[in-house]
């Protein structure tokens, strides 16, 4: 099984090229012994970036292995895996801020059900408990901005058994495989895009910056 850097934030590692294989559609699939490249996954896209010479397009998780989708062969052994650490940042910053929204409308009674953190479509869903309290999205963006400017910390945890779990300050941790930020202040401003109560669900859509300053 492929050893996952990305978990621990790598953005390089000397890996060793385990099998490469040609695909219908002209790229080639690649297993490495260990890997900076975080797969497709938990609501992230997967980083893209190059192993050696070749341009790393796509990662997945397939029967248990994770594959590197490639433009171009990579022969077997020793090779410099480095992923697009600007990418990266940027799918990192959309996922803590994901988490962030569901940490501050959980303060307010609503319990997040499901999220996505793509780039141009990044959402999370909740559903209202007992304690509910009525907020409205320029509320929220208000309550995450505050967060933010206090730059509040990330506490990643990874157990013995590999499960994973992050907060942010006091919040309660959430089970979590994703990359993230190493304190608030790196996402940036958060723009709360919509904010639509349909059929007993909440849905939140939202938007960081590319790059910020």
């Amino acid at each position: 099984m492929t050893q996952a850097l990305y978990l621990k934030g790598v953005l390089a590692a000397e890996v060793e090229v385990l099998e490469c294989k040609s695909c219908e559609d002209g790229r080639f699939a690649i297993c490495l012994s260990a890997t900076p490249f975080h797969p497709q996954g938990g609501g992230q896209p997967s980083d893209t970036g190059k192993i050696a010479e070749a341009d790393v397009v796509h990662v997945g998780i397939e029967q248990g292995e994770i594959i590197h989708y490639c433009t171009q062969p990579v022969g077997l052994g020793a090779a410099l895996a480095q992923v697009d650490e600007k990418k990266r940042h940027y799918h990192s910053r959309l996922h803590s801020a994901g988490h962030l929204i569901a940490h501050v409308m959980h303060l307010f009674g609503w319990q997040a059900t499901k999220a996505q953190h793509w780039p141009n479509d990044a959402r999370v869903q909740f559903i209202p408990l007992d304690t509910v309290e009525q907020l409205d999205a320029e509320m929220l963006q208000n309550k995450c901005s505050q967060y933010i400017q206090a730059n509040v910390p990330a506490n990643l945890h990874q157990h013995a058994d590999g499960f994973r779990e992050i907060n942010f300050g006091d919040f309660p941790a959430f089970p979590c495989g994703g990359t993230h930020v190493a304190a608030l202040g790196d996402i940036g401003p958060i723009d709360i895009q919509s904010y639509q109560f349909k059929k007993g669900k909440l849905s939140v859509s939202y938007s960081v910056a590319e790059e910020i300053e």
